[in-house]
């Protein structure tokens, strides 16, 4: 399968899915660390790829998203944003929103 059907076929299957270096519980840097705090402080479950394991992914994320960093929150299909993006909404709640209203229509 060619990487970017990989990708697409990710984002379709999963309601929330983060990009990002490490995992949840093990992020490998501090951007990636607050988004996926952020994420899971919205308390539903979410799907994750750890890009560090998945060169491949790393490498053409950016150009499929058209979005050059990591993490890449995607919720229903839609890039959400970055790491601040997604900080920026948790604090003024509108993480919390969009996260529950992606569940409750899944």
């Amino acid at each position: 399968m060619d990487i970017i059907d990989t990708i697409k076929e990710q984002i379709a299957n999963n309601t929330i899915l983060l990009y990002m270096k490490g995992s949840p519980n093990a992020p490998q840097c501090g951007f990636s660390a607050r988004a996926s705090q952020a994420v899971m402080a919205c308390g539903e479950k979410f799907a994750y790829v750890d890009i560090l394991q998945n060169p491949d992914i790393r490498t053409n994320l950016p150009k499929y998203a058209n979005w050059p960093t990591f993490p890449q929150l995607w919720v229903k299909g839609e890039l959400v944003g970055g790491s601040d993006i997604v900080l920026e909404m948790f604090e003024n709640g509108e993480l919390q929103t969009l996260i529950k209203q992606a569940v409750s229509e899944a």
